[in-house]
């Protein structure tokens, strides 16, 4: 029997493919779960709330495809190492991780901000991204083409006042993102981050209460190029999908 898992349908671009999709409940990553299915992939589902994630799976079956559904505090560093070592057990590989979830913390200038607020955003905007690569680095290389995705914002470069926490905690992902890129560059893993602008999610909504959501994008919007960069054919690694822009951007290295 030949293993055909990894044959490309262009109906079903990640048909046999495995996908990790963290904050998988609801904004981005919830469409990102239901993109990557109907591509063909299943869909590991990592979030806090179990009933999010049922519903999720209830779409994701009535659309044809299967999920894991795994409920998790990404500040459960152990847990993230578990949820490692049950994907090798069950699959021996990962195809696709996309490190989604975030938390925007307060806005607030530097000084005012509580050490409680700046370890929250530092754990699990960096440091549950670092360990979910720790983890599940082996098994992305297991895979003919591992693809690692993970969500930045424009105030990593922008660093706009008030913005303190995330911004930094995202230009720290940044730098993670792209070592990681350059750690694996002569592998079949490429890891690529996105940068998916101003769009109609909880967030969005907190950090900017006056905007009317009805001008900006959707996060099902945007789910179809994470599909893209999810791909077996997607081969550029350590740049910046920019989607409001819709162009893959390098960043800008200093001697």
């Amino acid at each position: 029997m030949t293993d055909d898992t990894h044959l490309t349908n262009p109906r079903n671009p990640l048909a046999g493919r495995v996908a990790v999709v963290t904050g998988a409940s609801r904004g981005i990553g919830r469409a990102a779960a239901l993109a990557l299915a109907a591509a063909g992939a299943h869909i590991v589902a990592v979030a806090r709330t179990q009933g999010a994630l049922e519903e999720l799976d209830d779409a994701i079956r009535a659309a044809g495809s299967s999920a894991t559904l795994v409920p998790l505090d990404l500040t459960d560093y152990d847990a993230i190492d578990r949820l490692g070592a049950g994907l090798h057990e069950r699959w021996k590989r990962l195809d696709i991780v996309v490190g989604n979830a975030g938390i925007l913390g307060n806005l607030t200038p530097l000084g005012h901000v509580t050490p409680k607020t700046w370890t929250q955003v530092m754990d699990i905007n960096v440091t549950a991204n670092w360990r979910l690569i720790r983890s599940l680095d082996p098994l992305l290389r297991m895979s003919d083409a591992g693809r690692a995705i993970f969500v930045t914002s424009g105030a990593a470069q922008k660093c706009k006042a008030y913005w303190g926490p995330y911004s930094v905690s995202k230009a720290a992902l940044d730098a993670l993102v792209r070592t990681y890129a350059a750690e694996t560059e002569t592998t079949s893993v490429r890891a690529m981050l996105l940068n998916p602008g101003p769009l109609r999610t909880d967030m969005r909504r907190a950090a900017m209460p006056g905007e009317d959501p009805e001008t900006l994008k959707t996060p099902e919007d945007l789910a179809p190029h994470i599909v893209r960069m999810a791909c077996p054919d997607w081969n550029q690694t350590g740049k910046i999908y920019d989607f409001p822009n819709d162009r893959v951007l390098t960043p800008r290295m200093a001697d």
